[in-house]
């Protein structure tokens, strides 16, 4: 089945030679992303809030033959997003091809119950970390010749899913700013899209 599908993952396209950095790795759409990325031939670089979680993936992946690395940091704050940006451009000689920012955290409760700490929480996190993150690693996608940006985005960002008020405004406007970028950055070869996922049905 392996082999069956490298071969199928090798006859659609390849990624070999390609770097990708994909924040929030370790669970979820991040793991996955990881792995499709390094199955494809990409070298990847993730981070993670949780160490042992961290080097929990890294063998996972290393036992499979992907070139997977990676580094302890939240990217909820402004110095780790710069440390993590400038550990992934001495990695990757001041070159980046992907970046995936996938990163993302929710509270759900009714609008008038959020509070002030909650709100800057899921604001910081979901948007403003991966704003900040586009300006930390533009260099190093344009100095790649061919760089792309993937948001993780949601439905809740274009429609009203129950997932609160805060989360589905984070969204929305990492969805503008994917068109803001797809047209600002396009002269320096740099394509930005943003993917909504559904959520799960088990919380009907």
């Amino acid at each position: 089945m392996a082999n069956a599908e490298s071969s199928f993952k090798s006859s659609r396209w390849s990624l070999k030679g390609m770097t990708a950095l994909v924040t929030g790795g370790t669970r979820g759409i991040g793991q996955a992303t990881v792995e499709e990325l390094a199955g494809l031939g990409a070298v990847v670089h993730t981070c993670s809030r949780n160490e042992v979680e961290l080097n929990k993936c890294l063998k996972e992946w290393q036992s499979k033959g992907f070139v997977v690395t990676g580094s302890v940091c939240d990217a909820a704050s402004p110095d780790q997003r710069e440390k993590l940006i400038q550990e992934v451009g001495s990695k990757f000689n001041g070159k980046l091809n992907i970046l995936v920012n996938n990163v993302g955290t929710n509270i759900r409760k009714p609008t008038i119950e959020y509070s002030a700490e909650e709100y800057s929480k899921i604001m910081t996190t979901n948007f403003e970390s991966t704003y900040h993150l586009c300006q930390l690693v533009y260099p190093l996608l344009k100095a790649s010749g061919v760089g792309s940006i993937v948001f993780i985005s949601s439905v809740g960002g274009l429609s009203h899913v129950g997932s609160g008020s805060i989360y589905g405004a984070t969204k929305a406007a990492m969805n503008q700013l994917t068109r803001n970028l797809a047209c600002e950055w396009a002269k320096d070869n740099i394509r930005t899209n943003s993917v909504a996922p559904w959520i799960y049905c088990e919380w009907f």
